[in-house]
């Protein structure tokens, strides 16, 4: 009876083959290199905030990258805002976390917050040159106003894709009366609105 040639470690496994580990090292090192790279200058270019981000963000990660939907890229958000931290350090990490676990987010989160430190580290050093230079007070000056176009149009597109209806409307009006007025804790506030959310979800309304 003839003997039976055993099957080299390619044949009985393709999946295996040298040029597709490759391959796929190059893909896994690339979309390291990609992340912190788009995060990079998405945190270089947000001047205002986290929610100056936004508009950067849905260009780069949702219309161009594609790396979440629109409809997920809201759940982030409302989580980022929900947890500790700043947002746009939060929301860094929870799309980093998407694309690659745990390596995502360090790379999505380094990538953010680099900028800023070396932009603050530097201001740091040299403020107290500039600090009364009109030119330096003027272009801040300038700056201000397209800060708050920054955070008025992703506030507007928010609510426009929230699907804001009769029953849902009335939240963001009265919890911006309350912070407003009364002086109530946007943590209060948070924590009501999950609260609502849920008994509302378990009867089936949305």
């Amino acid at each position: 009876m003839p003997e039976k040639v055993p099957q080299s470690k390619s044949a009985q496994h393709p999946s295996q083959d040298p040029a597709q580990a490759s391959n796929d090292v190059a893909v896994s090192r690339n979309i390291y290199l990609d992340a912190f790279l788009t995060f990079f200058k998405i945190g270089l270019f947000t001047i205002g905030g986290g929610y100056a981000m936004i508009p950067l963000i849905e260009a780069e990660i949702i219309e161009k990258k594609k790396w979440v939907g629109k409809e997920e890229f809201l759940d982030l958000m409302a989580i980022a805002q929900s947890c500790p931290g700043v947002f746009a350090i939060n929301i860094a990490i929870f799309i980093g976390f998407r694309l690659r676990c745990v390596k995502g987010a360090i790379v999505s989160c380094i990538g953010t917050a680099l900028p800023s430190f070396i932009i603050i580290l530097l201001i740091a050093l040299f403020f107290h040159q500039f600090k009364d230079n009109e030119i330096i007070a003027a272009a801040f000056r300038g700056i201000r106003p397209a800060v708050v176009a920054l955070i008025a149009v992703p506030t507007y597109n928010l609510a426009k894709k929230a699907k804001l209806n009769r029953y849902t409307f009335w939240v963001p009006i009265v919890s911006a009366l309350l912070i407003w007025q009364l002086g109530v804790s946007p943590i209060l506030i948070i924590i009501a609105a999950g609260i609502a959310g849920y008994i509302l979800g378990r009867g089936g309304k949305k």
